[in-house]
């Protein structure tokens, strides 16, 4: 099994919003970036397990917990000209991007704050740690999984 970090604004897709869906599922799009794509497309595996991660807001951090349900397909918010997330250069003959879908697995009572993840030398190589790191979708090592859900 592997473990990922889903980076989302809460005022764009939350959590609460993952937990409202149909089956508390939805596909995790608009991923714009070849490195967060290649790990969606060729490394999530149905039954992987995820953070869910709050940015851009008055407390980053992780909020919960998904699960992969299905595996990468073509992300077809790219070929919609009214989506944020159009590509031109995308096509259903020659899809660009990727996207999985995610299930609600638990949130947590209280955040995980990345002040917090910070603090704890043992998550130093974190990716999410790591100076200059932005990917909206990256790995998370089995140690770091269960460091975290120590916290």
């Amino acid at each position: 099994m592997n473990y990922w970090l889903f980076k989302s604004e809460p005022d764009a897709f939350s959590i609460s919003d993952l937990k409202r869906m149909k089956n508390s599922t939805d596909h995790w799009d608009g991923i714009r970036n070849y490195q967060a794509r290649n790990l969606m497309r060729d490394q999530m595996k149905v039954g992987d397990k995820g953070f869910f991660y709050h940015s851009s807001c008055k407390i980053p951090g992780i909020v919960g917990v998904v699960e992969i349900v299905r595996e990468a397909y073509p992300d077809h918010t790219a070929w919609d000209p009214e989506s944020p997330y159009y590509d031109p250069k995308s096509s259903p003959d020659k899809p660009r991007w990727s996207m999985v879908d995610v299930k609600f697995v638990s949130e947590y009572p209280e955040v995980i704050s990345l002040k917090d993840l910070k603090q704890d030398a043992r998550l130093e190589g974190m990716q999410l740690l790591r100076k200059g790191s932005r990917l909206s979708v990256q790995p998370v090592t089995a140690d770091e999984w269960q460091l975290i859900q120590g916290f």
